[in-house]
């Protein structure tokens, strides 16, 4: 009988104790510890942080019985213990409390846990206090899981106290450079890099480990991982969902493989949604449901970006961020909406959707935000557009594209116009489940939007404040539709005028191209 899943579980004691499938990274962590220094590790939600620092909490700790069987457990010193310090940020209630309070408060139970009775009155003053007690007799070791998560929580809420709550950790974590004599073992993580350079600017010693090729792995799981330790729940899903093996494992991949955090490494699974995935025995959105940040589509499409792949980006684009000039590109890789692809001859890295589980809600999302779309409402209104192509119904089709965009926000629309329209265009189109491809090069140009359905292609072609006749003559000008009569299909060519004015479509036209 199989193990029984981690839903939901970071903690590494829990998951050994109730003997939950583990898959086992404790290679990796000997590899990080065999060198002792302070370390940072960038990482998305729910990737497997907080498992990590639980990992290595139970190291230091001399927990011998939990690692049992593991690879780790022969090779390590176990008389070899240290006082840990396990801080998550997350979870210290610094909405409610305030994060000096929150801090505080933390550290006070911290130190009673250790016997510790405080002399100090600031949160800095006593993580300091708290080290230099621990470390009377052996080296300290601190795990900080969630570093940035003061920070985050307020993007696109409140800039000022963001930025209050940066300058605060920054004190805070100044600590660790001053008692740094003290520390046998520093590792911070967070999902983002946007606030490094502010907060651990005086930390010249902490290596980071985001993007180190020897790391790249250490959290999610490799393909090999994956067929290695869940070979029987692989076995009931393909008969759940009445698919061969291999055809499980290639929709598998497809859904939730992808992430690469380093452009020569292999490229991992987010642990949560193959733990669901194995769960529910169906394909849907997990990890994406489980809470996206508002402001981070908000940029996306305060600056028009919705064609990721387009945007070649500069290593210093992932970590140099100011709280009030955020690199929305660099951030959603660091969040894990996009992910390396490749890096060119140039130094420069090429990002895009890591699999169909971001992609096709991450379109859904901007979707709504570029139409001003009701949240959950852009997925029923594509489909409903793909539905009536397939039954050859344009002018129906037409009839929902001029009230989607109608609903466009006219205060952002009025700046951009041309932007948001095909943007709108874009994330319509390439959303379908059908045969589709937006904005499509050819030796003649670049047409606006291909669907092929079982029994015609649609040519789309869009103008702006012009005539859906000089549509069709653009489509007939670069012969376009040459390219699929192979296919033995009618080529249907559409043209739609778009009217910046009235803030929809205006006029459409259609006819079979021969």
């Amino acid at each position: 009988m199989a193990k029984k899943l981690p839903l939901g579980l970071q903690d590494f004691r829990k998951i050994r104790e109730l003997d939950l499938v583990y898959i086992d990274k404790t290679q990796h962590i000997f590899d990080l510890v065999s060198a002792p220094s302070a370390y940072f590790l960038s990482r998305p939600r729910r990737f497997g942080k907080s498992i990590t620092l639980s990992i290595l909490n139970e190291l230091y700790r001399g927990s011998k019985a939990l690692f049992a069987g593991l690879w780790i457990e022969s090779r390590w010193d176990w008389e070899k213990t240290h006082p840990v310090i396990h801080l998550s940020l997350r979870d210290i209630n610094f909405e409610r409390l305030g994060l000096e309070k929150a801090l505080l408060k933390r550290i006070l139970e911290t130190s009673h846990s250790f016997g510790v009775k405080q002399e100090e009155d600031t949160a800095q003053e006593q993580f300091r206090f708290l080290i230099r007690e621990l470390g009377k007799e052996k080296k300290v070791v601190v795990l900080i899981d969630e570093y940035d998560s003061p920070i985050i929580h307020y993007l696109g809420k409140d800039l000022d106290q963001a930025t209050e709550n940066r300058d605060n950790l920054k004190s805070f974590f100044s600590v660790l450079k001053e008692m740094d004599a003290n520390l046998e073992f520093v590792l911070i993580t967070g999902v983002s890099k946007f606030s490094k350079v502010g907060i651990f600017s005086g930390l010249n010693n902490l290596t980071d480990l985001t993007m180190h090729p020897a790391f790249a792995t250490m959290l999610g799981f490799t393909q090999k991982e994956l067929e290695d330790n869940f070979a029987e729940y692989i076995d009931d899903c393909a008969q759940a969902l009445k698919l061969s093996r291999p055809e499980l494992m290639e929709k598998m991949r497809w859904w939730y493989n992808g992430y690469r955090f380093e452009e020569n490494a292999e490229t991992v699974y987010n642990p949560v949604s193959i733990n669901s995935f194995f769960n529910f025995k169906k394909f849907k959105n997990f990890w994406f449901a489980t809470g996206t940040p508002k402001f981070l589509v908000d940029i996306l499409r305060q600056q028009g970006l919705y064609r990721f792949e387009l945007e070649p980006q500069s290593e210093e684009s992932f970590d140099a961020f100011e709280l009030d000039n955020l690199n929305p590109l660099g951030l959603s890789y660091q969040a894990g909406y996009l992910t390396i692809k490749s890096r060119d001859e140039f130094g420069f890295y090429h990002l895009d959707y890591p699999n169909h589980e971001v992609e096709i809600s991450m379109k859904a999302s901007l979707l709504e935000s570029y139409t001003g779309l009701i949240h959950g409402n852009g997925a029923p209104v594509v489909f409903k557009i793909e539905t009536l192509l397939r039954q050859q119904n344009v002018e129906e089709v037409i009839k929902i594209l001029t009230g989607l965009f109608k609903s466009i926000p006219y205060q952002e629309y009025e700046k951009y116009p041309e932007k948001f329209y095909h943007a709108a265009v874009h994330l319509i189109f390439s959303y379908m489940g059908l045969s589709v491809y937006s904005e499509v090069p050819n030796s003649s140009g670049r047409l606006d939007a291909l669907v092929e359905t079982g029994n015609n292609i649609y040519i789309f072609e869009f103008k702006l404040d012009q005539s859906a006749d000089l549509a069709l003559q653009q489509i007939r000008k670069k012969a376009y539709y040459e390219a699929f009569w192979h296919k033995n299909k009618p080529v249907i060519g559409v043209g739609i005028n778009f009217s910046s004015q009235n803030r929809t479509i205006d006029e459409w036209k259609m006819e079979e191209m021969a």
